[in-house]
């Protein structure tokens, strides 16, 4: 999907309701829709800070690694009140490197996801990881963090990434969840550490949930969770389905399923649909349904 022709305004602390602000990062692009969202949690002396993004460093004009400004905007949302808790959903560099400056600049810790840097096996269509992460703590699923007014709870997500968390406000049913969930789009899930059938049990987690209402990294706030949720467990299981029905027809190279599986794809998103075709049939594969002779795909 192509960002919006007027983006959502940047730097700004937009109240979504009594305990949750968000501050848009600046940087936009066709993975990060209109950017990263920061959420503030909490009205009162101390708010925990959700997915700080991207900092001002990595590669000059690079969406994915533009944050010019968003620390100080953050600071400016928070006022008075002290962070008691800078938290990621996963190490992603378009969420986690302004975790480091912020913490640096007010001393909260850096709370959440486990540390991940990984080499890739081939071209990235999404951000890169954020070789500098480092929390203070790491929490389990399950596990809980408590501050003035508000209680988050850490729900394990892998799919997107190994280490993806969602965080629930036990105080008013909203979840933030990251990448996992967007309603602009589906999430890239890119081996080797993205693994879609860890995906789609993450997915069903979710849908097996009761959240009011869902605040993803990217996008508008989703007030039907589990419509959009049952939705896009509908729509794996039609790309699988896709798949399967290709191979049916004979060996194909990934380069040759995209086009057929995703007519009017903007063209600069056929990495990122390429990386997602792969992890389904690794999952395939691993379920005895397909094989491969280097970079062509059979039914098995």
């Amino acid at each position: 999907m192509d960002v919006p022709a007027k983006p959502w305004p940047t730097g700004l602390s937009e109240q979504c309701e009594p305990l949750v602000r968000r501050v848009l990062a600046p940087n936009a692009s066709p993975y990060t829709f209109t950017g990263t969202q920061t959420y503030l949690v909490g009205a009162g002396s101390a708010v925990a800070v959700i997915d700080p993004g991207p900092a001002d460093t990595g590669v000059p004009g690079h969406a994915d690694t533009n944050g010019a400004g968003h620390v100080e905007a953050i600071l400016e949302a928070v006022g008075s009140a002290s962070i008691a808790a800078i938290l990621c959903t996963h190490t992603h560099r378009d969420h986690s490197p302004a975790a480091a400056v912020l913490k640096e600049r007010t001393g909260a810790p850096i709370i959440g996801c486990v540390p991940l840097a990984l080499s890739d096996d081939g071209p990235r269509a999404d951000t890169a990881f954020d070789p500098d992460y480092a929390p203070d703590r790491v929490l389990a699923d399950g596990e809980r963090l408590t501050g003035d007014g508000w209680t988050i709870e850490a729900v394990a997500t892998p799919g997107h990434t190994s280490n993806h968390l969602c965080y629930a406000v036990i105080e008013s049913g909203a979840l933030f969840t990251g990448d996992h969930v967007m309603a602009w789009s589906t999430s890239v899930v890119s081996p080797p550490d993205g693994d879609m059938r860890a995906y789609m049990a993450s997915l069903q987690k979710l849908h097996d949930r009761d959240d009011r209402i869902y605040y993803p990294a990217h996008g508008p706030a989703v007030t039907k969770p589990r419509q959009l949720v049952r939705g896009m467990l509908g729509h794996r299981r039609s790309r699988e389905a896709q798949v399967l029905r290709l191979l049916d027809h004979g060996p194909l190279r990934i380069t040759d399923m995209v086009p057929r599986m995703y007519k009017g794809l903007d063209p600069r998103l056929t990495g990122a649909a390429g990386r997602s075709v792969l992890a389904h049939l690794i999952d395939l594969q691993n379920r005895g349904r397909v094989a491969n002779e280097g970079e062509t795909w059979s039914l098995g």
